[in-house]
């Protein structure tokens, strides 16, 4: 038997188990406070590992002359029970580098559309 999820509900079980996890061990109340430190520090790959579409827009042109090539990829996930649309810089080997925006929205329907509207 397979049993299939999408990569947002996974990362809502994942936040939930960090937030649980850390209240354990630092007491009741801390679990929400570190969880969101936890979460400002790695915001972009969760939200780059939370993506369930993703859309190239182009080579990112760069006027620091960087060692590598970035692209602009256009995603649309769900994070901490959020719809939300972000335009990423990518690695060639696609990990994300940076977040140049992010919004949230109501629906995956919403995400969606700002997906393919991302300049």
């Amino acid at each position: 038997m397979e049993i299939s999820q999408s990569i947002g509900t996974a990362s809502d079980r994942v936040l939930e188990a960090l937030r649980a996890g850390l209240e354990i061990e630092f007491g009741r109340g801390a679990g929400e406070a570190l969880a969101g430190r936890f979460l400002d520090a790695e915001e972009i790959d969760f939200r780059w590992d939370a993506r369930v579409e993703e859309r190239w827009i182009g080579a990112h042109e760069n006027a620091d002359d960087d060692e590598f090539e970035l692209d602009r990829i256009a995603i649309c996930g769900r994070f901490d029970g959020v719809w939300f649309c972000a335009t990423m810089l990518v690695t060639g080997n696609g990990q994300a580098h940076s977040m140049i925006r992010c919004r949230q929205f109501r629906s995956l329907a919403m995400a969606r559309d700002a997906m393919f509207r991302a300049p």
